[in-house]
């Protein structure tokens, strides 16, 4: 396959996460196209050119934010402070955000994931942390919020539109590597979600410590699984209730016994 041929084959994913870190289609299309050209202009072969593009692109898009930072700075003063994650690689990753995606990638998305909810309110970070990291539906999230489901919609639709657009939403890595990854992935998760009142109860996943999701009315929303060795936190797997067992899936048991505590109440 020629470079401009492995360009292309990505240019979706790379479109959905640049549309997603700077909320306009054009700016999107501007950086995905350096992106282009800085991959025409090198000679490196990266192991996974995915991982290797999105990385790129989301460099590209996070120095377009600092530069409209800075401008918005000199006319009318700093931005409101948010969890603008800071760039650099986490030399302890091995693992991947999908079956053979490398953590370099997972690195991306959860980037890209978290520009997005430094745009948000607080409500909304709680929502978007429920739709894309726990797949919940509006049903799920009217409850967790105790408000009514045409309500629930409005704050879903809101959300979408100022992380989605009109285009599909790249996938939240659901295991992510590394200690300082695995701290920006709980900051971004638990604290939403705790101001809307959910709880973390503690449970173990086949032998990994973590905690379910429950709602105010004590409903399931999901789980966190920990890999933890040598009292070191290592990766972090986001579970989701009725995701399909897959042999080569790490935490496949622990997805298991979640849906056995969600037939349980």
């Amino acid at each position: 396959m020629t470079r401009a041929a492995q360009f292309e084959a990505v240019r979706p994913l790379l479109f959905a996460l640049a549309r997603r870190v700077l909320g306009s289609a054009d700016q999107a299309r501007d950086a995905v196209e350096t992106a282009r050209l800085r991959w025409a202009g090198t000679a490196a072969r990266p192991a996974s050119v995915e991982g290797h593009l999105a990385a790129e692109v989301v460099a590209i898009c996070t120095g377009v934010l600092s530069t409209a930072r800075l401008r918005q700075q000199a006319h009318h003063g700093p931005w409101p402070a948010g969890p603008l994650p800071g760039g650099g690689q986490d030399d302890s990753q091995d693992d991947g955000a999908r079956a053979g995606a490398p953590a370099q990638l997972a690195e991306s998305l959860l980037t890209a994931a978290l520009l997005v909810l430094e745009r948000l309110s607080p409500l909304q970070r709680a929502v978007f942390v429920l739709r894309e990291a726990f797949g919940c539906g509006t049903d799920q999230i009217a409850a967790a919020l105790g408000c009514s489901a045409e309500a629930a919609g409005q704050v879903v639709a809101a959300v979408a539109a100022a992380s989605d657009g009109d285009g599909e939403p790249p996938p939240w890595p659901a295991h992510v590597t590394g200690a300082r990854n695995v701290a920006r992935l709980l900051t971004a998760v638990v604290p939403p979600l705790a101001g809307i009142g959910v709880e973390l109860e503690e449970h173990r996943f086949s032998g990994r410590p973590g905690s379910l999701l429950r709602d105010r009315a004590g409903q399931l929303l999901g789980g966190i699984a920990l890999d933890v060795r040598d009292d070191r936190v290592e990766g972090v797997h986001l579970v989701l209730p009725g995701t399909p067992d897959t042999p080569a899936d790490p935490v496949a048991e622990a997805q298991a016994i979640l849906r056995e505590a969600n037939r349980a109440r």
